[in-house]
């Protein structure tokens, strides 16, 4: 089985910089994409970024110019770094791990974390 694994939430200031980080883990042979989503009270949890296998990004337009993902294709990792943060990026954070590949079959399934809480506060 696939476990994925988010850290680094926690709160930061207006204008702050926070680092997210995912870790895919099990009997993986590749992952296709791999990505953020965050989801705030009431809202329904939107994309953030994610980045394909062979480096493409795409990201959402509220987080432009602000927040840079990034990943390790050997070790199933991806990061999300978060700079001048604003209060509207308050959310619990997702990591989804997207056609992913496993040893024991050639169709790739999807795998969510469980999510880290980011608030952004003064």
């Amino acid at each position: 089985q696939v476990q994925v694994v988010e850290s680094g939430g926690g709160l930061v200031q207006p204008g702050g910089s926070l680092r997210l980080s995912c870790e895919a883990s099990g009997s993986i042979f590749a992952i296709d994409i791999m990505g953020w989503y965050r989801q705030a009270p009431g809202k329904q949890r939107e994309l953030v970024e994610d980045i394909t296998i062979g480096g493409a990004t795409h990201y959402a337009d509220s987080v432009k110019g602000r927040f840079a993902i990034s990943r390790d294709n050997d070790k199933h990792t991806v990061a999300l770094q978060m700079n001048m943060m604003e209060p509207e990026d308050t959310a619990v954070y997702y990591c989804k791990a997207q056609g992913v590949v496993i040893t024991t079959s050639p169709h790739g399934m999807d795998f969510w974390g469980k999510g880290t809480l980011v608030t952004v506060s003064s």
